[in-house]
């Protein structure tokens, strides 16, 4: 029997005619990315987490609290702006020279930031330019993890062939509660020195140790093999000269995904980084707090292949608008918990809004948004549109969240910023067309979106829609 070359493109080929090693390569496409991801939300998460308890002493000393606080927070969102940037570059390259190079830089420069956090100098050693410097890494890392999904989930979604797509890009979105269970378990850890220690140098620790997720991920990484979507493409010369221009002569389907993604990564930011805060502002100690975040990631590793494995059989749509409408929904209760002051009680509102709510939007992300998108400019593609939804959503809203606790003194107004971002993506994703069904490898360009109901899936749409 003669198999087709690497990189065909039949519709009937699976991962074994794709790939040309097989449901082996696949697995290791899948473990790239899951480590990839984790390493993305290990090193954001870890800054966040640490900005949240003693950044604003170390690097904002003059500032109040409450405005040391938002001045920590300020260089998490510098952070996100640089997002959509590293997108744009790395989404470029990505199109035009492969996936494989571009997941490999963007992970040896994501560890090396967070790395080199871990060994910069406070205000009381050299000034104002500890700010400076913290926000520059800051800025790196964000341009970094800017390509980093997008490579990484197309590697997954592109290598799959006839598999469900849900399913196997799950692997990439575990990485963002894996990454959470590891950087709250580490900061927990080191947490439990005497504040004098911690602030000296324990808070330096999980960003040290972010080397060791770097070399396992490296490991990884230079044993899989390109793209068979992208490697046809390129075999055919077929490959966008400006993938950007391309994006945004159609810009319904990015403008659409930048939407979706609002919900889910608002839901993120409030309740993991933000949420640390300001449960310790109410009174919790931090082992409380960061057990609370830890539990509901560890609900999150079950019920976000569960969301993904039945997004493949109803489709993206239905689970994407269930975990929008549930965190709008529970958004007042969530905090109404917190604001009990039972440690009990901050679980469960962990639980349901991190470990649920968004978790069923977040997970079919990573196969929407491939699916909205061609072979050509998928990588732009999808990294815009989901590098401008973490801006807009986790970007700013620890820092909006944060501002309006000080005008307020209410959790009503973070509540009520939990329940917009439901909505947003709840609304957005009722415009995006169903594309479950969609074969990535005869998909010819960019499909439009349409305001068919999430119920029943819509037809495809071949063309393209410029």
């Amino acid at each position: 029997m003669t198999h087709p070359p690497a990189g065909s493109t039949s519709s009937k080929a699976g991962p074994e005619e794709r790939s040309g090693e097989g449901a082996g390569q696949l697995r290791r496409v899948a473990l790239s990315g899951l480590l990839g991801t984790a390493i993305e939300f290990y090193d954001f998460l870890v800054y966040g987490t640490v900005a949240a308890l003693v950044f604003g002493d170390l690097f904002f000393p003059d500032a109040d609290p409450a405005v040391g606080t938002v001045a920590a927070f300020g260089t998490f969102a510098a952070g996100y702006l640089a997002r959509p940037l590293g997108g744009i570059v790395f989404g470029h390259f990505g199109d035009r020279l492969g996936r494989k190079s571009m997941m490999l830089l963007t992970m040896v420069l994501m560890g090396a930031g967070s790395f080199l956090i871990g060994l910069l100098p406070t205000y009381d050693t050299i000034g104002v330019w500890a700010p400076v410097l913290l926000v520059l890494l800051r800025v790196v890392q964000g341009i970094a993890i800017g390509g980093e999904w997008g490579g990484a989930t197309l590697m997954v979604a592109e290598h799959a062939g006839d598999r469900p797509r849900g399913l196997w890009t799950s692997f990439t979105q575990l990485g963002a509660p894996l990454g959470t269970v590891l950087s709250t378990g580490v900061v927990a850890l080191v947490s439990t020195l005497p504040d004098d220690d911690f602030r000296a140098w324990g808070w330096r620790v999980p960003f040290l140790l972010s080397v060791l997720l770097l070399g396992a991920g490296l490991y990884i990484r230079l044993k899989v093999t390109e793209s068979p979507l992208f490697a046809s493409l390129s075999q055919r010369r077929e490959r966008a000269r400006m993938p950007l221009l391309e994006v945004l002569r159609a810009p319904r389907p990015v403008l659409l995904a930048s939407a979706v993604g609002i919900g889910p990564f608002t839901a993120q930011a409030l309740m993991t980084s933000f949420m640390i805060s300001y449960a310790v502002d109410e009174g919790y100690t931090r082992p409380q707090v960061l057990t609370g975040v830890t539990v509901a990631s560890c609900v999150a590793l079950v019920v976000l292949p569960c969301a993904n494995l039945l997004s493949d059989r109803f489709g993206r749509r239905p689970l994407v608008l269930a975990g929008a409408l549930l965190s709008a929904a529970t958004a007042f209760p969530v905090f109404a918990l917190v604001d009990s002051h039972r440690p009990g009680l901050l679980i469960l509102a962990c639980v349901i809004g991190h470990g649920i709510a968004q978790s069923v939007m977040y997970g079919p992300l990573g196969a929407l948004f491939s699916e909205m998108f061609s072979t050509r400019v998928r990588y732009t593609g999808a990294s815009l549109g989901y590098q401008t939804a973490t801006l807009l959503g986790a970007g700013f809203s620890p820092l909006i969240a944060s501002g309006l606790l000080a005008a307020h003194d209410s959790s009503d107004a973070v509540a009520l910023l939990l329940t917009a971002g439901g909505v947003i993506t709840a609304l957005a994703v009722w415009r995006v067309k169903e594309t479950h069904a969609d074969d990535l490898a005869t998909q010819a360009a960019t499909p439009l979106a349409s305001s068919a109901s999430p119920a029943s899936p819509a037809p495809s749409v071949r063309g393209d829609s410029a």
